[in-house]
């Protein structure tokens, strides 16, 4: 039954009539026509002139938090810490802990940023992210990032011990035998618990949501205006759910598919990475690139070659399951494509340092942000009750190796992560209703919320509205000018466009 119904789900998935197709170009303005007939117009505009929380310079903090993907025209940035209720299901409203925050831009109105929580923490993701949008979104919005609980520096979760750390990372997705990461797992939940005590359930969205009813109250505004990367929109969505009536103007940038179970969406991915690897090569030989016409055969020997021998590194050493770690990282960000070619270049010839600069942030602290993997997998298993037996696990990625070459084994394998750890209460969500159109960008190639899923997140709102790039990667914002003008005339004029616009790549 529940194959049907996904199968079913993917069918009904997208628009139900032709999209409009922006044709001139990536620089294009998309259509844009009255909102239809929804629960709640467009809300208006609010300043936050009663704002109350102590904000001081955090510039050259900042930069080096990006570090040498710092933007050059980087602004000016403020920080902040809000205190937030814990709110850990053995102790309901009890508790609290530090969510950091950071603002740039010079409007009048706050722009919240909300982010991945196993990617770039939010305060990080709102100063790159200044650097790309359009400036009347600056001169009408003040971007305020948020580190979303566990993350970063909101009381960033640190728990899983190096060695099963590096252990996940290492671990060859092509290995028969799953023994060795189950064991790296069950480390990674035995110390968490230890660790973290009563603080270790309450790391999830929807106590995130939460937390950004506080901040609105803090900023004293009365609706939240937001953006949501990836696998953060699903806090926005959340806190949609629970406030309908405080919802402002919503951009979700790649969301996660509300619909499929675990397995689902993991094999999703699978297929996403595949094709984002096959435009990874396409550009490669447009471009004219070292890696020649066969990115997917040069990629694959070396794998087959960090088999024979890995590479020696500093924290941890390059090897298959580092490799595709890194590469996977890279083809989420597709300004780093000619970065990812130059390191497995490197690679091939001995030199592993360029593709573990992929896999760092993952594994060790830099500048004061803990290791981005910790709070992703606390978080990912807070936020399902879903637990694979590794048989199970076994036998899927016997398939997907076969039916996914590239990267089927790794996702499926990774379907052991929270095994060991323990199962969350399950929160019954409200339906979202009475809230305004939310604008919800797809990207045709992403790794981390896949086209599909993004769409049937956009069905599962009172009123989303999708535009679509046709590109790769992890999100549209800074990627497609298509996109950012959609999303620049939503937020700024509050036009929403034909769901269903197309961008190109």
């Amino acid at each position: 039954m529940l194959a049907a119904l996904s199968a079913l789900a993917a069918c009904s998935a997208g628009p139900s009539t032709r999209p409009v197709i922006a044709v001139h170009g990536d620089g294009e303005e998309p259509s844009t026509a009255s909102v239809p007939s929804g629960p709640r117009e467009v809300p208006p505009l609010e300043n936050y002139e009663a704002d109350r929380l102590a904000w001081s310079k955090c510039t050259d903090s900042t930069n080096a938090r990006m570090g040498d993907t710092a933007p050059s025209a980087g602004g000016e940035y403020e920080c902040a810490r809000l205190t937030v209720r814990l709110d850990a299901p053995s102790r309901p409203g009890r508790g609290s802990l530090g969510l950091a925050l950071l603002r740039v831009g010079t409007g009048g109105s706050p722009l919240v940023v909300v982010g991945d929580a196993d990617g770039e923490p939010g305060t990080v993701k709102a100063a790159r992210l200044a650097a790309s949008l359009p400036p009347q979104v600056l001169s009408t919005f003040t971007l305020i990032g948020v580190d979303r609980r566990g993350t970063g520096e909101s009381d960033g979760v640190q728990c899983v011990p190096d060695a099963a750390r590096v252990g996940i990372v290492e671990s060859d997705p092509d290995s028969q035998t799953h023994e060795e990461l189950s064991e790296a797992y069950t480390l990674a939940s035995r110390e968490c618990v230890l660790d973290l005590e009563n603080r270790l359930t309450a790391v999830d969205s929807w106590r995130a949501s939460a937390d950004l009813e506080q901040l609105r109250e803090a900023l004293g505004v009365p609706h939240l205006n937001g953006i949501g990367v990836g696998e953060g929109s699903r806090v926005l969505s959340l806190y949609a759910s629970r406030y309908p009536d405080r919802i402002g103007r919503m951009v979700f940038d790649g969301a996660p598919d509300p619909t499929l179970d675990v397995p689902g969406v993991a094999e999703m991915r699978a297929v996403a990475a595949e094709e984002a690897f096959s435009a990874f090569g396409k550009d490669c030989v447009i471009r004219g690139c070292p890696l020649g016409s066969d990115a997917t055969g040069r990629f694959k020997a070396l794998l087959e070659s960090l088999r024979d021998e890995p590479l020696d590194g500093r924290d941890f050493d390059v090897t298959p399951g580092t490799a595709t770690v890194a590469v996977l990282a890279g083809l989420a960000d597709r300004s780093r494509w000619p970065a990812l070619v130059d390191a497995l270049v490197a690679a091939e010839g001995g030199d592993g340092a360029k593709l573990s600069a992929f896999v760092e942030p993952l594994l060790v602290n830099r500048e004061e942000d803990p290791p981005w993997l910790d709070a992703g997998i606390v978080t990912g298993c807070n936020d399902t009750a879903t637990r694979i037996p590794p048989e199970r696990v076994e036998g899927m990625a016997a398939d997907w190796r076969t039916k996914h070459p590239l990267f089927g084994a790794y996702f499926a394998r990774k379907l052991l992560t929270c095994g060991p750890f323990p199962v969350p209460q399950q929160v019954k969500v409200p339906r979202p209703a009475g809230a305004p159109p939310v604008l919800v960008l797809t990207t045709a190639a992403d790794p981390v919320t896949p086209r599909e899923g993004s769409e049937r997140a956009a069905q599962a709102l009172p009123a989303g509205i999708v535009v679509g790039w046709q590109g790769s990667g992890h999100g549209a914002l800074g990627q497609s000018a298509c996109a950012m003008k959609a999303a620049e005339e939503f937020l700024v004029n509050a036009k929403v466009p034909t769901s269903g616009t197309v961008c190109p790549p």
